[in-house]
C-alpha cells in the first residue's frame, strides 16, 4: 500500500473547495489516514520549495502560501502517487483537462489549489516534514 502527501493550498480554503477536493480523493477509493489544517511559515516553505528558493518569483510563492491555511493529508492506496498526480492535473490550471481538480477549479498557474508528492521518496520526505 502506497502513501503520499497531499496539501490543499490557501486558495482552496478561501474558495470553499476543501470538501470537494476531499470528496474526490475518497470517491477514488483512497483513504485519508491523517489530516490537519495548518498555517505555514517562511522556514517550512523555504524547505519545501528549496528547488525554487533562488527563483525571482519565490517571494510570490511565500506570500501566496502564507495567505491562509492549508490542509495537509496523508493519503493511502494502490498507485496513489501517480493516480493523485493525474487527478490533480498539470500545475497550470489553464492547461489542465476538465475532470481534474485543477482543470475544474483552478484559473491560473500560481494559485493552483493543491500539491501532491511527485514520487514515493518525496512523499515520505514531505510526510515527515509536515507530520513529524
Amino acid at each position: 500500500m502506497e502513501r503520499t502527501y497531499i496539501m490543499t493550498k490557501p486558495d482552496a480554503y478561501q474558495r470553499g473547495l476543501i470538501g470537494k477536493i476531499i470528496t474526490r480523493i475518497e470517491n477514488k477509493g483512497f483513504k485519508i489516514t491523517d489530516m490537519k489544517m495548518m498555517a505555514l511559515n517562511e522556514a517550512i516553505l523555504t524547505e519545501h520549495y528549496a528547488h525554487l528558493a533562488d527563483k525571482p518569483f519565490f517571494p510570490e510563492i511565500l506570500e501566496y502560501m502564507t495567505s491562509g491555511p492549508v490542509v495537509g493529508m496523508i493519503v493511502e492506496g494502490n498507485g496513489v502517487v501517480e493516480s493523485m498526480r493525474k487527478m490533480m492535473g498539470p500545475t497550470d490550471g489553464l492547461e489542465a483537462a476538465p475532470g481534474t481538480i485543477r482543470g475544474d477549479y483552478a484559473n491560473n498557474k500560481s494559485e493552483n489549489l493543491i500539491h501532491g508528492s511527485d514520487s514515493l521518496e518525496n512523499a515520505e520526505i514531505e510526510i515527515k516534514r509536515f507530520f513529524g
